[in-house]
């Protein structure tokens, strides 16, 4: 943090929260924070190396350089009515902006005076980097905050990039022209377009810093060793290994002052000494070096760092505090970091080919992009999609991974930016340990979703902390609440590493099914018996299965393929099949020809198959063939066909703890030396060649293949839930606006609560009567309830409310348990209500501890829960499932995230596992859902309209054939939370 050396005001401190780490256009970052009196000197400097015709747009006139009282002037601020800020890169200034008060006729001015005057100055280099859109993001958020609504601004007609800066942000925004100045005023408020402008910036600005660190053209490897063996070396030869297509380079201080070259790559003692421009530093080094290195790349114009060393955050609170600081320091060069103890980064586009990890191997070429937090979980699933593959096909293979260990700074978001418009990549694959943003991961989660499936295993989910090297904020809701907003946002959300693979290899291959009705047709009654179990399990409609009996030939197969795929009444089909009985059944390479033809031939729907120790068949189907391939050989992505002795496949590898084979020989030995490895031929100048391919490869169709009938099912169920979500979301519902909510009423009303509580920053609970009519405003009608602390008071509250009446305990340890028989229904008079209220309190207690209520019975119904509550992580929840115990021990409860469109509540009252209640189970009359449905919007108003209102329950709601009844309800308000996401683009804090 910046501070100013001396006190500026005595009424206002350095606004610390002011600071931030932006990313920019071109992807390099920098950091925003407020002048202070210490930037003399470098104000000064950064005015020298603007370029006159920038200081003549600033300033209207020739202005060479500044004089002391301007320099007084640009540096000492108030932080509310005159407020400078910086943008820093390697703590020089690249530019700034400044705000003054000034009231109707332009004079300075201060409070209640809401409109100010802003400038920038941006330093000629660090032009076209969108430096100034940020610093206009980040200046007006300030304005706001300081009770400033309005900005003007006087930009001269020749000065076109700086308009563009103003009239494309988004804002309301007026023009005049006077005096031969262009003025420009507009209104600070954020709009739907000022948001959705910001948010296309973020998403470009994040993608670029990605890109520059998975498409580098050139790779430092510093640490590596002069043995054979240790990370830094074993990266090196990985990188060469794969084929990189740029420059690289071998960095150690300890080479010997006469050493050029290792392994045929220039040595450097330090990257100093490197002459040409290095995009990307793949940092090997004990955590102790780790600074001076990370200086030596930001002062060379590193564009991005990866940090595998270890020593940080997961080692405990010293190790925190130096991943810190590392991040801190790379940021102040401009420099996006991944790790520490990072796995590293893969990309197999042909014109990169890079291998800057610890895996010895590069995945297949192929359109899956992988995340993880964690490079055990990155080699499994590495090794697993290799396996799956069948060879080296493209079909099921990689298009970039990252393993960012700690994730100090890039994580799971940034890749989503990345791959939401990445060419290469057709399906996301996720293994996180933690969130750091869930609003933000929501957010573009919801987005992706809509262009490409998205599948995420959450690990850690029970523990209830995260990893150590995680810093990420808590979260009060459970688990099974999380997984159910990850869904609305379109996440297909699984629960293990297997399930992960398998979701991706199906819906990276495959078209998304149309409906759950699905065909099943095999050599094996039995396992066609097995997968229509399993159809039925998961909520699918199967056909009856079609057996094509153990003799069936790859005709056969084709031929029932293609009826089935021709069939209108089948949305998908998965084939089973078990190994060939006689000289005529269908070998391997045979059937899956017969396959892909049927497929290619077809309508577009998903096929999968269900093989049984069928040897090569999963390899077969997933072949990319444009031949058949000779005896003894098995075709490859590149076209080449390694030679297999007598032709035999590879035997069996045992199953691991996770229910798969261990991992390949290709990733295991991590840091072994080069001699212990298989052979390869591995260039040592020049860009390598990209892998030939066959003009029909790409042609044909990809099936995925599993061994168990359980998993493949499994995998069809959720792109079919998939499938749906996206036709739903291609029209997404509205948020509806009720004529009778009073907002301005409830604002009001809200803002004297909370001025008249005690202050307690965990807010305060409305009283029933408070409660009764801040709701009110928005609709939402409580059946009044009142006290009756005696059987007297009780009575003549019955006799005002009238007769039939309920009598209800409110004491916390009985309320909302009937079961416990607190409560007394359809009480006619007086009489019944005085036995019902001595029957109480001979069993329960006495009046003071049960706090009696009478209430007016409501119409019969089901008994329903509609929650919202605030999480600091999340963000507004809202919660519905039908009351009782039965429902609480199942957790059979929907959330949705607010504001809830009038699509959202029809999908959360239907999501239940208990819908049919609502809907005329066992013959019941069906109850007012459309009642219901309007309940929930306007709960979500009241909570999306006044971030004050921390946690609403109504309970019971119950809802009758027509019509509902609020019988009971609570509110708390608390001062609202910071909504990160709603403020300007912004990087994490450290």
């Amino acid at each position: 943090m910046h501070t100013p050396s001396q006190p500026l005001s005595e009424q206002h401190a350095y606004p610390a929260h002011w600071e931030a780490d932006v990313v920019l256009r071109d992807g390099g970052t920098a950091r925003i924070r407020p002048i202070t009196t210490d930037d003399a000197d470098r104000l000064v400097s950064f005015y020298e190396q603007v370029s006159d015709e920038s200081k003549y747009y600033r300033f209207f006139a020739p202005y060479p350089r500044l004089s002391a009282k301007d320099v007084h002037r640009f540096t000492h601020h108030d932080y509310v009515d005159r407020v400078g800020l910086a943008a820093t890169v390697g703590g020089e200034f690249i530019a700034t902006v400044r705000y003054d008060r000034i009231n109707a006729h332009g004079m300075p001015a201060s409070a209640p005076a809401d409109e100010a005057e802003v400038a920038f100055l941006v330093q000629d280099a660090h032009q076209g980097r969108g430096v100034a859109s940020a610093l206009l993001e980040h200046i007006g958020a300030v304005a706001r905050e300081r009770g400033i609504r309005r900005f003007a601004a006087e930009v001269l007609p020749a000065n076109t990039k700086m308009i563009k800066v103003f009239t494309d942000a988004g804002y309301t925004q007026k023009r005049s022209f006077e005096d031969g100045v262009v003025r420009l005023e507009f209104d600070l408020e954020p709009t739907d377009r000022s948001l959705a402008v910001q948010r296309a910036r973020e998403q470009r600005a994040e993608a670029r810093s990605v890109q520059r660190l998975l498409r580098p053209g050139s790779v430092a490897v510093i640490g590596t060793g002069r043995a054979p063996g240790g990370v830094g070396r074993s990266v090196l030869n990985n990188l060469l290994d794969a084929g990189f297509t740029g420059r690289l380079y071998a960095v150690n201080k300890s080479f010997p002052q006469e050493q050029t070259a290792l392994d045929g790559v220039p040595a450097h003692r330090s990257v100093r000494d490197i002459a040409e421009p290095v995009d990307l530093a793949v940092v090997a080094v004990p955590a102790a070096h780790v600074p001076e290195a990370v200086a030596e790349c930001g002062e060379h114009g590193v564009q991005g760092l990866v940090v595998v060393s270890a020593g940080y955050a997961e080692s405990g609170a010293e190790g925190r505090e130096r991943q810190r600081e590392l991040v801190r320091q790379a940021r102040s060069y401009g420099m996006r970091l991944i790790g520490p103890n990072a796995f590293g980064v893969i990309n197999t586009a042909p014109d990169t080919l890079l291998n800057a990890s610890l895996a010895p191997e590069v995945p297949r070429r192929g359109r899956i992009g992988l995340f993880t937090q964690s490079g055990a979980i990155g080699i499994a699933l590495l090794s697993r999609l290799h396996r799956r593959g069948g060879g080296v096909t493209g079909v099921t293979g990689v298009s970039t991974f990252v393993s960012a260990g700690n994730r100090s700074d890039v994580s799971g978001n940034d890749m989503l930016q990345y791959w939401y418009d990445d060419p290469d990549t057709d399906v996301v694959l996720m293994y996180l340990e933690s969130i750091g943003n869930p609003r933000k991961f929501t957010r573009l989660a919801r987005r992706t979703a809509a262009a490409k499936p998205l599948v995420v295993v959450q690990g850690a989910r029970h523990s209830g902390v995260s990893p150590l090297g995680h810093a990420v904020q808590g979260t009060r809701l459970p688990h099974a609440t999380v997984s159910a907003l990850l869904r609305q946002a379109g996440v297909i959300r699984v629960d293990t590493i297997t399930e992960l693979v398998d979701a991706g290899l199906l819906l990276g291959g495959q078209p998304l099914p149309t409906g759950p009705r699905v065909a099943i047709l095999g050599n094996s009654e039995s396992l066609g018996l097995l997968t229509y179990d399993a159809c039925l399990s998961e909520g699918l409609r199967p056909l009856r299965p079609r057996d094509l009996t153990t003799a069936a030939t790859a005709e056969d197969f084709r031929a029932a393929l293609g009826a089935a795929l021709a069939d209108d009444r089948c949305d998908a089909v998965v084939v089973t099949a078990i190994p060939a009985v006689g000289e005529d059944g269908a070998d391997d390479v045979a059937l899956a020809g017969a396959l892909h033809e049927a497929v290619a031939a077809g309508p577009a729907k998903p096929v999968l198959v269900v093989h049984v120790e069928l040897g090569g068949l999963a390899e077969a189907l997933s072949a990319a063939l444009s031949t058949k391939p000779g005896p003894g050989a098995r075709v490859r992505y590149d076209g080449s066909a390694p030679a297999v002795v007598g032709g035999a496949h590879p035997p069996p590898v045992p199953e691991t703890a996770w229910g798969d084979p261990h991992l390949p020989q290709s990733l295991k030995g991590l840091g072994a030396p080069p001699a212990e490895r298989l052979p390869t031929t591995r260039p040592t100048t020049g860009p390598a060649e990209p892998p030939p391919t066959t003009g029909t490869a790409a042609e044909l169709p990809r099936i995925p293949a599993y061994p168990a009938a359980e998993r493949a099912v499994r995998a069809l169920a959720e792109a079919v839930k998939y499938g749906q979500w996206r036709r739903d979301a291609a029209e997404p519902g509205k948020v509806h606006e009720y004529e009778d909510i009073d907002e301005s009423g409830a604002a009001e009303m809200i803002d004297g609560l909370l001025a008249g509580g005690d202050g307690d920053p965990r807010g305060m609970s409305l009283t029933p009567e408070e409660a009764q009519e801040l709701l009110g405003r928005y609709g939402i009608h409580v059946r009044p309830a009142l006290p009756a602390p005696g059987p007297d008071e009780g009575a003549r509250a019955a006799e005002r409310l009238g007769y039939p009446v309920a009598l209800k305990t409110t004491a916390p340890h009985l309320r909302h348990r009937p079961d416990l028989g607190g409560v007394r229904l359809d009480l006619a008079d007086e009489e019944q209500l005085r036995r019902a209220y001595a029957e109480l309190t001979d069993v329960l207690g006495k009046p003071e501890e049960l706090r009696p209520v009478v209430q007016a019975m409501a119409p019969r119904g089901v008994d329903t829960v509609v929650r919202a509550v605030i999480d600091p992580a999340a963000g507004a929840v809202l919660s519905f499932g039908l009351a009782g115990a039965a429902s609480e021990l199942l957790g059979d409860t929907a959330h949705r995230l607010i504001p809830v469109t009038d699509g959202d509540a029809q999908s959360v009252v239907r999501s239940i596992r208990t819908a049919p209640v609502l809907f005329g189970w066992r013959g019941s009359a069906p109850v007012d859902t459309a009642a219901l449905e309007e309940l929930l919007q306007r709960v979500s108003r009241l909570v999306d309209d006044h971030p004050e209102v921390a946690a609403v329950s109504l309970e019971p709601v119950v809802v009758a054939t027509q019509g509902l009844s609020v019988l009971g309800a609570s509110v708390r308000l608390a001062p609202p939370p910071a909504r990160s996401d709603l403020g300007p683009r912004t990087l994490p804090a450290y």
